[in-house]
């Protein structure tokens, strides 16, 4: 992704890479700040590998209605130390982003969310990165 380091989350402190992204329909770039040890985005079709780009630069629609904004990380964006990768949250811990969901529904939003998010349809991000 990008070479450079900085330290930012917004829950707490990590090692994380720069990436600067842009893509067709906005050629501005903007900086997008991921985990250190997250994997580099796939080539566009390729199956997805938790990098995480595309929910760290914009929320997917189901994200939008997670965490009410169309801007930004998406809310869902976790990082997984276990898996090194990032997952979404309404597929792996629904009840993280929505503590209010009785927890006997959280397995059918995990199923849904997967249908929704189009999980294992290969990445579907038109984002350009370059190191920063």
């Amino acid at each position: 992704m990008g070479d450079g380091r900085y330290l930012h989350d917004s829950k707490r402190a990590i090692g994380a890479t720069l990436a600067k992204v842009s893509s067709p329909s906005s050629p501005t770039s903007r900086v997008i700040h991921l985990h250190l040890d997250a994997p580099p985005k796939p080539a566009e079709g390729a199956p997805c590998n938790g990098c995480g780009l595309c929910c760290a630069a914009e929320p997917c629609p189901v994200g939008v209605l997670v965490s009410r904004k169309r801007v930004g990380a998406c809310d869902a964006l976790q990082w997984s130390d276990n898996d090194g990768r990032y997952l979404c949250s309404l597929v792996s811990d629904p009840i993280r982003v929505m503590p209010w969901l009785p927890t006997p529904l959280a397995p059918l939003l995990s199923r849904l969310a997967r249908r929704w998010i189009a999980s294992a349809t290969g990445c579907d991000a038109s984002l350009v990165t370059e190191s920063g």
